[in-house]
């Protein structure tokens, strides 16, 4: 047996705004099952519209509950294994891990053509409490879960970009970017960081990145967009209509969570063009629909998740193709969670991404 703790300090969501720091049984592993000694945990958006209340988390306005609370929150994690069920034949102890955020169930029509990211039961880590998350000093990879070895020598504030700039990957690639493309990236959050080197991967004709944060516009630029624009300073339809002869841009990719970005995309999309809406909104968003029927014809894509794009990531992030210097701007331990959740949901601090750090 490993000399693992019966109990560990761990972050509980019970309800909205009703978060507990809490000493809870250590997981242990049975079957295939890995445990891990948390390194790092990300605070997402989606962590800190959870812990406001959000009804696309908590239910209401048509959505049933998604969270089955009390959870341990947290998905976007890297940590060391520290015990093996008996049946895992792939990894040991002292392996560095992470793992795809959603712990598919294999056995819905989605998971059983291969599309296991929209999995019809979908159990992501830290939103059910049978997949508790990383907000934890340990945690369990359960039976299913899809599991990736990390390289030791990845410094933690690269590791923990492994989930988010999986999720940036994917969106790229539904975003379908041709080298004769101008490409818009709206929000340059860490999800947009990662979006720019990904679609720089692609090498459009133009890649333009909007925000409202210079401090944020700045590290896009240094990771690779050619254009960066604030609407707070410019008009960014007229700038992008001016850019294009007056068409617009060939794909938009909306990446800030905020209803204004949604419209001003339909606005400054050429017709026929792409859009790719990636954010999870904390209300409501109303558009004119004709804009994408009856104007433009424009083809409309969600994104979701990091489907076949963990391998990739995790190379591309070792050997620095995807650049990621700057973006972890915050590590907390578990005790000042709150700070954390705070500047993660304010901005504040100049911050990026925030982690939480069990160890510290």
């Amino acid at each position: 047996m490993s000399n693992i703790p019966e109990k560990m300090k761990a972050l509980v969501a019970y309800a909205p705004g009703d978060y507990r720091l809490e000493m809870v049984p250590t997981p242990r592993a049975t079957g295939d099952e890995v445990i891990i000694k948390v390194e790092g945990c990300g605070v997402c958006a989606g962590d800190v519209k959870a812990y406001h209340g959000a009804a696309r988390f908590w239910g209401g306005e048509g959505n049933p509950p998604y969270i089955k609370a009390p959870v341990i929150p947290g998905h976007e994690f890297v940590g060391i294994v520290v015990e093996v069920g008996p049946d895992q034949k792939e990894f040991q102890v002292g392996d560095r891990v992470v793992s795809d955020q959603i712990v598919p169930c294999w056995e819905c029509k989605f998971c059983k053509t291969g599309r296991y990211w929209m999995c019809q039961k979908h159990d992501v880590y830290g939103f059910q409490n049978n997949v508790n998350g990383g907000m934890a000093e340990y945690m369990r990879l359960p039976h299913g879960s899809l599991k990736y070895k990390v390289p030791k020598d990845l410094p933690v504030e690269k590791a923990l970009l492994i989930e988010p700039y999986a999720c940036s990957k994917h969106c790229v690639d539904r975003a379908n970017i041709g080298n004769e493309d101008f490409v818009v990236l709206s929000g340059a959050g860490t999800l947009g960081l990662g979006m720019v080197g990904a679609i720089r991967k692609r090498n459009p004709a133009t890649l333009v990145v909007l925000d409202m944060n210079n401090l944020r516009l700045q590290k896009a630029k240094e990771f690779g967009a050619d254009i960066v624009l604030n609407p707070r300073e410019v008009n960014v339809v007229e700038k992008i209509m001016e850019m294009t002869d007056g068409y617009g841009c060939d794909i938009y990719i909306e990446a800030t969570g905020h209803p204004s970005s949604v419209k001003q995309g339909l606005e400054m999309i050429r017709k026929m063009g792409t859009f790719v809406e990636f954010s999870v909104f904390g209300e409501l968003t109303t558009v004119d629909w004709s804009i994408i029927s009856d104007t433009k014809e424009l083809n409309l894509f969600g994104a979701h998740l990091s489907p076949y794009c963990y391998e990739s990531v995790i190379k591309w992030i070792a050997d620095g193709s995807l650049p990621t210097d700057g973006v972890v701007t915050h590590k907390f331990s578990l005790d000042d969670w709150k700070k954390a959740f705070e500047i993660a949901g304010s901005g504040a601090d100049n911050s990026i991404k925030v982690a939480i750090i069990p160890g510290m």
